[in-house]
């Protein structure tokens, strides 16, 4: 099962305050063990909010919101994307990261929908659809 685990960011990481030396040491060490176990995908740091925009749907309206944003614990710093066994794999993985901002903090995880999740909605014609932009994806990057 793949897996989004999405840090929280907090003032700091709004106000633009990097990481230190310590904490980039150990979260490099952290993601070598997670890609020699196979298991990373992906995982990015996010810019503060006051970089990034968001567009509001309203029917067939669009709107466009400048950062930065409010209500710093509904925003993320940053995100992996892991390939588990099952949830408590991840949740194992995520008990043994470095302390991401330092200080009380949260670190989130969300099961990624597959297509069999999606059941019959999904038929073979959609399914074949994601199938070939998954491979598209795949070879263009």
């Amino acid at each position: 099962m793949r897996v989004m685990v999405l840090i929280k960011a907090d003032q700091n990481s709004e106000a633009g305050v990097m990481p230190d030396q310590q904490l980039l040491t150990q979260m490099g060490q952290y993601n070598e063990e997670l890609v020699k176990a196979g298991i990373m995908l992906a995982g990015e740091g996010l810019h503060p909010s006051s970089k990034g925009a968001r567009v509001r749907f309203s029917g067939q309206q669009r709107s466009v919101i400048d950062g930065p944003f409010a209500e710093t614990k509904e925003l993320l710093a940053g995100f992996w994307l892991w390939q588990v066994r099952s949830m408590e794999e991840a949740i194992e993985w995520v008990k043994r990261c470095p302390n991401p901002m330092g200080v009380e903090c949260e670190v989130e995880i969300r099961p990624v929908f597959e297509m069999e999740d999606f059941g019959a909605e999904l038929t073979p014609e959609l399914r074949a659809q994601e199938e070939r932009l998954r491979e598209q994806i795949t070879t263009q990057h």
